[in-house]
């Protein structure tokens, strides 16, 4: 096909082509002509390719990336790019190969190609893993180059304008992924018009009754504001003139969804979502946008509390503006927006504008920088499942941000909720690890403390310092989040191998044996035979129960021995420093000195059980999971036991016995109140001892009390 053809917009046989004339238009505006070459170039291959596919709409394939691309080139994106987004198919849906594409077009678009090919072909054993593992596999591509994420989507968009081809409960399925993946993505890479068009098109989808309703309120609105706007932009005109400000000023009307999404993030029926219009102040410094800001308050009296500098500190996906509200003309909130060229530029193509065609090299490397902060954030977590991650960066994709300063004035951004250990983590992942303590505003605060804007937070870091299990809990941030189980995951196996060692030390002894004295690399032969890597994975799954102790020793005996098994087990020395591969029952409390037996359960290693405890007898159908064990002497970490204490009822007693609970070195960990005998009731306490003694001597004292008329102790 000649290039006039092709300009033209024409295929072979004089037929039309789907789009390709505009889409020519556009990119010779910007692009050289050797980019808008290789651009037809792209649309003659994947023309061939696609030729007789057809959407579900009816139209020709063809249609689609080429609808796509010029989404891309509405925001001047480069020639690779465009490239790229006619071939994006190509590999999938055509029988052309990635070599095939990288031999024509080059490694660049053959890479943005590989990263935004569909992965259908791909065995999930749910819908649910399948869009996760996709999305995980999306990112691991945005992090090698950012403009896959924005073929992307660009390839949403298309596919949500030509949605109504597919069955409704299809159309609902993209939606909702639409609006709780896509639209966020494109919200924090600041590529506004994306994220707003992906809003609507999923709103209207997924709630079309909504969407109707808000819809024709707005229309009401804008009848009933439209003798004022006006007015309000000549008098902010004017004033901008008399001062000698050259600048636009336009009104805006706020979309459907960010109105939906008011209404339900403020619990406001639609009547009370009032400030629905605005207007937008384009300028040309920032110094002009600040001079603009005096001259606004001059002429409308601004609403306390609603005034937001996003210049001086921008949000976390670059957007930069200055946003103040006003009280317009008959008492009605009026949303300003005031901002450079360069900053509403920003803001409408966010990190696209870091691949514009004659876009200078400084402008948007702020932008790239951190969209690549953020992409390394959620790399942290790709060794967790698909499921999480997905889970995870949804959390980190929208913009609810707290703005905190480092010790030296530097500004750090995180999600509202944020930690001080998120911020420790947030700095760097071995300031995390070690931190230890933490000072907001000087002053020292608990590490679990919920940031605000505005705070200075420092970490008080100490060699050797580790990570507390319970940080887990609190932590809002991907990273920190992920740092913390994957330092649990570590320490858990550690774990789990040094007892699985004296595990099976203890069953070879049956035999005379110890691992010390098997022959170099039996362990690890063994290990082979059962399908694991080594021997230390084969410690690692006897410590959490996954393989038994005893039977592993008998397959590590040489082939010709054929002594019988000794008949008595010996018991397992607990030390109670095993730490997550070794728990104690909740339903029985065990403490040192009880008698106890060691239950093996798969996956968490070993529960401790007194011999008392009810379910010994209710597991007693599983033999081989059961170990007999024994405390080792001098445990040094304090244990959970329960009191019941029944007392007369009385003012103040709670807070007796639990003084005198204090008064002999115990803590209480829970307590719980049972008032329903009348005059009397029961007190529940879990206390932290030590020991048996250190138990019967706090019985006694509490025993001794005025008003307690029983203590024993209990179960959970």
């Amino acid at each position: 096909m000649s290039y006039a053809s092709s300009i033209l917009g024409l295929l072979p046989g004089g037929r039309r082509a789907p789009g390709i004339a505009q889409l020519i238009a556009k990119i010779e505006g910007y692009l050289p002509p050797d980019q808008v070459e290789r651009v037809r170039e792209a649309f003659d291959y994947a023309e061939l390719a696609h030729k007789g596919q057809k959407r579900q709409s009816g139209e020709a394939y063809i249609t689609h990336p080429v609808a796509v691309a010029g989404i891309l080139a509405d925001l001047h994106l480069d020639g690779p790019t465009l490239t790229a987004a006619i071939l994006h198919d190509v590999v999938e849906d055509t029988p052309s190969s990635m070599a095939e594409v990288e031999q024509k077009f080059g490694r660049e678009v053959a890479e943005i190609v590989d990263g935004v090919t569909k992965l259908d072909q791909v065995q999930f054993k749910s819908r649910k893993e399948a869009q996760a593992e996709s999305f995980r596999k999306m990112i691991l591509a945005m992090v090698r180059d950012i403009r896959v994420i924005m073929v992307k989507l660009a390839d949403r968009t298309h596919n949500m304008r030509t949605l109504s081809a597919m069955p409704p409960e299809k159309r609902r399925s993209v939606a909702r992924e639409t609006l709780d993946i896509y639209a966020p993505i494109a919200n924090r890479l600041g590529i506004h018009s994306v994220k707003l068009e992906l809003e609507e098109l999923g709103f209207h989808t997924l709630y079309p009754q909504r969407y109707r309703v808000i819809e024709r309120e707005l229309k009401r609105a804008r009848g009933n504001q439209k003798e004022f706007l006006p007015k309000i932009v000549k008098a902010l005109r004017q004033a901008l003139a008399n001062a000698g400000v050259k600048g636009t000023v336009e009104a805006r009307e706020k979309h459907l969804y960010s109105v939906y999404m008011k209404m339900r993030r403020k619990h406001l029926p639609l009547a009370q979502v009032v400030d629905v219009f605005g207007v937008r102040i384009v300028v040309g410094t920032v110094d002009e946008c600040y001079r603009t800001l005096g001259l606004v308050h001059g002429l409308y009296r601004p609403t306390p509390g609603r005034f937001k500098d996003y210049i001086a500190i921008p949000r976390v996906n670059g957007y930069q503006s200055l946003h103040t509200t006003l009280f317009g003309p008959n008492g009605i909130p009026l949303e300003v927006q005031i901002r450079t060229e360069d900053m509403h530029r920003m803001a409408e193509s966010g990190i696209a504008a870091h691949w514009q065609y004659k876009t200078g090299e400084e402008e948007g490397s702020a932008q790239q920088l951190r969209a690549r902060e953020w992409l390394k954030g959620v790399m942290d977590l790709h060794e967790g499942s698909a499921e999480e991650l997905v889970e995870s960066v949804k959390v980190d994709l929208f913009p609810d941000k707290v703005y905190v300063f480092t010790p030296k004035g530097d500004i750090m951004r995180l999600p509202r909720g944020a930690t001080c250990v998120d911020f420790a983590y947030a700095v760097h992942t071995g300031v995390g690890q070690r931190c230890v303590a933490a000072k907001v505003d000087r002053r020292l605060v608990p590490l679990r403390t919920v940031l605000r804007n505005g705070q200075t937070v420092e970490i008080v870091t100490a060699r050797g310092a580790q990570p507390n299990p319970a940080w887990a809990s609190f932590v809002a941030t991907a990273k920190a989040r992920s740092a913390i189980r994957q330092y649990l995951r570590n320490l858990k196996r550690g774990e789990a191998a040094e007892l699985g060692g004296r595990m099976l030390n203890q069953a070879l002894e049956e035999f005379d044996l110890s691992l010390r004295k098997l022959p170099d690399g039996r362990l690890d032969e063994v290990a082979r035979t059962l399908q694991l890597k080594d021997g230390a994975e084969l410690l690692e799954k006897i410590g959490l129960g996954e393989r038994l102790a005893r039977l592993i020793a008998r397959r590590l005996l040489p082939a010709d021995d054929d002594r019988p098994e000794a008949s008595a087990q010996q018991p397992l020395a607990i030390a109670g420093t095993e730490g997550l591969v070794v728990s104690y029952a909740r339903c029985c409390f065990p403490i040192p000195y009880d008698a106890v037996v060691a239950y093996l359960s798969s996956g968490r290693g070993i529960v401790i059980h007194r011999e008392s405890c009810s379910n010994v007898a209710a597991f007693g159908k599983q033999p081989d999971k059961w170990i007999p064990a024994v405390w080792q002497k001098d445990q040094q970490r304090l244990f959970t036991a329960g009191l019941a204490v029944e007392v007369t009822n009385r003012m103040g007693i709670l807070a007796q016995v639990a003084t005198q609970i204090a008064a002999e070195q115990s803590n209480i960990s829970h307590v719980n109140v049972d008032t329903s005998q009348g005059d009397q009731s029961t007190i529940l306490f879990e206390v932290q001892v030590r020991d048996r003694a250190h138990l019967a001597r706090l019985i006694r004292a509490i025993r001794g009390m005025k008003d307690v008329l029983k203590v024993e102790r209990s179960l959970a």
